[in-house]
């Protein structure tokens, strides 16, 4: 016998759902990046990281597929749109990102960052963070 404990009604309304976020961490993307001339012509690894914030704050009704935002869409996306085109600057590559997310209805906020890991070894990575807000959240 399965024991689920009735939790409805018990969280008190200073600790219900304010904010809600998916995020995609470090897709590794190989893309054909950067205005310098050794690197034209020749993919180099690029970190993605998306973060959307949902309109939607409570959970799904009940636990199906159906009603959650699939992940599985948003990496084809990112990987197709990456390898598409040549890309001088990780800046137009980020934009691009954000308005394919932007587009998505319930999406609230966006923070989109790419990050070149191999271009200095002292660094852990090089790249650009965009947002839809200021600060560290919406």
């Amino acid at each position: 016998m399965e024991f689920t404990p009735r939790l409805d009604g018990l969280v008190p309304a200073t600790l219900r759902v304010k904010q809600a976020c998916i995020h995609l961490d470090s897709l590794e993307v190989m893309a054909d990046i950067g205005f310098h001339q050794f690197e034209i012509g020749t993919p180099q690894r690029l970190l993605v990281s998306v973060e959307v914030w949902l309109e939607a704050l409570d959970a799904p009704a009940d636990d199906a597929a159906v009603n959650a935002w699939d992940y599985d869409v948003l990496r084809t996306d990112i990987l197709a749109l990456a390898a598409r085109e040549r890309w001088n600057l990780q800046e137009t590559l980020a934009n691009k990102i954000f308005a394919l997310v932007a587009a998505r209805a319930g999406v609230s906020a966006i923070r989109v960052s790419t990050t070149k890991p191999d271009i200095y070894p002292d660094a852990r990575g090089v790249g650009v963070v965009i947002a839809s807000f200021t600060g560290e959240a919406p």
